[in-house]
């Protein structure tokens, strides 16, 4: 993962968001943390690897788990810049959502993208999510503060979608 990470950094650079003041940003940093916190009650990362190497394309994250009424998870997701046009993130993304919705009891997952990500709000509409709207200023990525468009999907639509 740390190689990917490095290999990858100028490719990811403009979709990352900065850490928090003090907080820790570097390649290493970052999978150091990815690795502590990759299963906990509140978050789970999950690597997307190649089915016939095993190689790591990337990770798809589920952040930001409430349970009771709510019931909600954030996902997000990256690859490195080889991974993309293979389906290796669409069949990533829908196995963490199948562990959202049928192992983690999940009632709604949602995943908030940059407007100017097309591959990235392709991938969610491809794997099942529909557009809810827009939130201005709501993540600070590369330094600003940037909009995103926010896509959601609940149990019922997962359910829905036949093959899952």
């Amino acid at each position: 993962m740390l190689a990917l990470r490095l290999a990858s950094q100028d490719w990811l650079r403009p979709w990352d968001p900065l850490p928090s003041a003090g907080g820790m940003g570097s390649p290493e940093a970052v999978v150091d943390r990815a690795i502590a916190t990759a299963d906990m009650e509140t978050g789970q990362r999950h690597l997307v690897c190649r089915g016939d190497s095993g190689a790591i394309v990337g990770m798809c994250n589920l952040s930001q788990i409430f349970r009771g009424p709510f019931d909600n998870a954030c996902m997000g997701w990256w690859r490195g810049p080889a991974g993309g046009g293979q389906g290796f993130m669409t069949q990533g993304v829908l196995l963490v959502l199948r562990r959202a919705f049928e192992q983690l009891g999940l009632h709604r997952v949602e995943a908030n993208i940059m407007p100017r990500n097309g591959p990235s709000k392709a991938l969610a509409v491809r794997c099942g999510f529909r557009f809810e709207g827009y939130s201005p200023n709501y993540l600070q990525i590369a330094g600003r503060w940037e909009g995103h468009d926010r896509y959601a999907m609940t149990r019922e639509d997962w359910e829905g979608r036949g093959s899952g």
